[in-house]
């Protein structure tokens, strides 16, 4: 099976995630942020993850594919429960998640952005929803006050080391995603539970963290 992602898409580390945990082999595709007609040919939409399956169709929607690959063996690993806290808080700093990550996204040498012509389309696209990258790096202290009081919120929702809610499952796939990508901002401190809980999945899922890259 192939995957199509971005590496900075939370969305992409989901399904990355759920290939991880099941110790399943899979062709990762790394698609440029410019390129359109790619994602467009397969579902119709430029959009990833995209999940190219072994009959030659196409699977899209994250979390459609994270259920698709749980169950392909029979043995789901995953709790769906997410408590209500869990989405709240992730709907709550959305905003300040974005404007701390968007901004460093082009500068840490992904493969999205191999291109200029990359990196100036998710430049484009993004700074029309959040403002000047510039202005927004310039107020990182501010953000990152914020999501700090924002973080030791979430660390007292998180039942485990090893899984946010005290079993694997969903609530795993949305949280670690974000905090892994919040590697990237240099100046983060995560509250020590959390910090254990981002490198133990880190190594569980084999989604490599931004730490050394971090701007």
């Amino acid at each position: 099976m192939k995957l199509y992602t971005y590496d900075h898409c939370p969305f992409c580390v989901r399904a990355r995630m759920i290939f991880g945990l099941h110790r399943l082999e899979f062709e990762e595709v790394v698609l440029a942020n410019d390129d359109e007609a790619t994602p467009v040919a397969m579902i119709g939409a430029k959009q990833v993850p995209v999940l190219e399956k072994t009959d030659g169709s196409y699977l899209a929607e994250s979390l459609d594919i994270v259920r698709y690959i749980d169950h392909l063996g029979g043995r789901p690993l995953l709790d769906e429960t997410v408590r209500p806290e869990v989405s709240d808080w992730i709907a709550r700093t959305a905003d300040t998640v974005r404007r701390l990550l968007h901004p460093r996204a082009v500068l840490i040498g992904l493969p999205e952005f191999a291109t200029q012509s990359a990196a100036d389309y998710f430049t484009r696209k993004k700074e029309a929803a959040i403002g000047s990258f510039a202005d927004n790096l310039a107020q990182s202290e501010t953000l990152l006050a914020q999501l700090h009081g924002d973080l030791a919120d979430l660390a007292e929702l998180a039942v485990s080391e090893q899984a946010f809610g005290g079993r694997l499952g969903l609530e795993d796939i949305l949280i670690f995603p974000l905090l892994r990508n919040l590697t990237m901002v240099r100046s983060l401190q995560l509250p020590p539970k959390l910090a254990a809980y981002t490198e133990k999945m880190s190594a569980e899922t084999a989604v490599p963290l931004y730490t050394d890259q971090a701007v």
